[in-house]
């Protein structure tokens, strides 16, 4: 074997991984995997995110965190919690012109290497196997989510 086919063979069996952590890590760039003020994301923006963060697709109730603190007697809810990460959530305009460059090189990411499994899989000398790294690149991560 020599060194192209097995970047081919290597490039097949990454790519469903570099796919999904360039798509899930340009949602995560905005927070649209977290609830915050009044939004909140579909259920499975939520999970995405916490695979891409945590490699699990769902959390335990035993890792949801503390129960939310009591009521006050008198009814009034307490007030959230603050987080000195969470003070001001309006970010500069540097920070967000960061954010729109790392959404661009997310977008390149996914556009370079959807090219790449194109061309991996159609000049790839054994097509069969070339299909059957790109599917075991993309089975074996589920399966050790699933477990």
């Amino acid at each position: 074997m020599n060194v192209r086919q097995l970047h081919t063979y290597i490039g097949l069996f990454i790519a469903p991984s570099i796919l999904f952590f360039a798509l899930t890590g340009s949602l995560q760039l905005f927070n649209l995997h977290e609830a915050h003020g009044g939004y909140h994301p579909p259920p499975i923006l939520e999970r995405l995110g916490r695979v891409h963060k945590d490699q699990v697709f769902a959390l335990d109730d035993d890792d949801a965190g503390p129960p939310p603190p009591a009521a006050k007697p008198d009814g009034a809810a307490p007030p959230p919690p603050q987080h000195p990460d969470h003070m001001d959530t309006t970010p500069g305009l540097p920070t967000l012109l960061l954010k729109w460059f790392f959404l661009a090189v997310a977008l390149g990411l996914v556009t370079s290497t959807s090219l790449g499994l194109w061309l991996g899989l159609t000049h790839v000398r054994h097509k069969r196997v070339g299909w059957v790294v790109l599917a075991a690149g993309a089975a074996i991560p589920l399966v050790l989510l699933l477990i």
